[in-house]
């Protein structure tokens, strides 16, 4: 792709982004303002672009960074519904890599700083679903790290200390498993600012660079997952981004891509859906010569979640299907850690979640039902909350009122030891389904039920 860009070979890049994306020719037409037929004479190589007006068409409808194609950068200009600096924001991390790891470094402390001590104006920071395609589009253009590093003068840093952070991390990913991203984020973000500045900023040999780059990427991967649970969708998007970048720098694909997916999933839930899909199939296309089968069926299981909100069954299916193909190759022993979660119990949660969507509610209750029974040993609240969740709504649409108020009820009762707002709008969901049982006597029992438990109430 990156030559096809320097070379203005739009033949190329046109079938690149067709690939990646999915997109169709009339779609890319609707897209960029260029009409079907000339995009299909392109494809063909009847046709070679060389107006400089076309090239401006393509990079603007398809996203891709006119430096790319050779065009004056116009970010300075103020354009219809986006921001007029983007760029120069307290909370900016720009979307294509930092060519030094201490000017990235730099970054992330501003962010960190935001985050704690402008919590308004950091807490606030709006989503930019641009930035999003940006990124993609940077990772899969560079496969290899590019940054520099100056020699610094800091503490020496050993495999003892990445140790450390990754078993810290892992203390925190499990407190946000249990009790939500909104428990210890604050904790989290002062202790990213301190110690992991200090590491980064440090001495360490190559043999430790790209294990400390790895297991500081997984601790940004985290930050972003609590933020976006918090309900601080930008915030979450600028914790995002170096992840992807940092985890780029440690020469760890595999966990690069996993960002991406973490990415599709926020777009999902935001109602970007065909950004989502964008994000999972480059997360699946980027790593297709070193994911392990148990990534690659999450990646496709993404890709599923965001067809099914967009209503596109047949797309949605043939996702599942390669989602479930993959998984049925994995051995979770050559899975890496930050994988391990993704079991039979969450691709079951994955179809009962897309055949939710799709209207399939007989097949919602069975596969939401599966990861319900798998999740007995309780290790996971979150996920058991959230697939109890999908089985209460997949049951209301199925016409069962009484079964889906009752594993309602048990969800909500698991809830309460979460602050989510993810939860919130789960519940949120089920209120809406549950308008269509009118006030019958169950409903009227649930509500009075339920009106005990906080997430019914934030819900609210």
């Amino acid at each position: 792709m990156a030559q096809a860009l320097a070379d203005r070979d739009m033949r190329a890049v046109l079938a690149i982004y067709r690939r990646w994306t999915g997109a169709s020719q009339p779609q890319i037409a609707a897209m960029t303002g260029v009409p079907q037929p000339a995009i299909s004479t392109i494809l063909s190589g009847k046709r070679h672009v060389s107006s400089i007006e076309i090239f401006e068409k393509f990079a603007s409808g398809l996203d891709i960074p006119r430096a790319l194609l050779g065009l004056a950068d116009d970010d300075d200009a103020i354009q219809p519904g986006k921001p007029a600096t983007r760029r120069g924001a307290i909370l900016d991390v720009p979307a294509s890599r930092s060519r030094s790891v201490d000017a990235g470094v730099d970054a992330l402390v501003r962010l960190w700083q935001a985050d704690q001590e402008q919590p308004r104006q950091a807490h606030g920071a709006p989503v930019d679903p641009a930035i999003w395609t940006e990124a993609a589009l940077d990772w899969l253009l560079h496969s290899t790290d590019r940054t520099t590093r100056e020699p610094s003068t800091g503490r020496r840093v050993g495999i003892a200390d990445v140790e450390a952070l990754q078993t810290t991390t892992g203390m925190f990913a499990d407190l946000d498993n249990r009790y939500g991203g909104g428990h210890a984020r604050t904790a989290f973000v002062q202790f990213l600012s301190g110690d992991v500045e200090a590491m980064m900023r440090g001495q360490y040999t190559t043999e430790v660079g790209p294990r400390l780059y790895s297991a500081v990427a997984e601790a940004l991967l985290l930050a972003a997952w609590m933020a976006y649970d918090s309900g601080l969708h930008g915030l979450a998007q600028r914790y995002f981004l170096p992840a992807l970048h940092v985890a780029q720098t440690g020469g760890d694909r595999m966990l690069a891509g996993s960002v991406l997916s973490a990415m599709s999933h926020q777009a999902s839930f935001l109602g970007e859906f065909q950004h989502a899909a964008n994000l999972a199939r480059a997360a699946a296309t980027g790593t297709a010569a070193v994911a392990t089968p148990t990534l690659t069926a999450q990646f496709h299981a993404m890709e599923a979640r965001a067809y099914a909100r967009l209503g596109d069954p047949s797309a949605c299916d043939a996702a599942l299907t390669a989602a479930e193909r993959a998984f049925n190759r994995r051995n979770p022993t050559d899975d890496p850690a930050f994988i391990s979660y993704f079991d039979e119990a969450e691709l079951s949660a994955e179809f009962g979640h897309c055949f939710r969507d799709l209207g399939r509610a007989a097949g919602a209750r069975t596969w939401a039902g599966r990861s319900v029974g798998a999740n007995a040993d309780g290790a996971f609240p979150r996920s058991d909350f959230f697939a109890a969740m999908v089985l209460a709504d997949a049951h209301l649409d199925h016409g069962d009122p009484e079964p889906a108020c009752r594993v309602a009820l048990q969800a909500l009762q698991i809830g309460e030891q979460l602050k989510s707002a993810r939860c919130a709008a789960y519940v949120q969901e089920f209120r809406t389904r549950l308008t269509k049982v009118g006030t019958s006597s169950i409903a009227r029992e649930f509500t009075e039920q339920a009106e005990t438990f906080r997430l019914w109430t934030a819900a609210a």
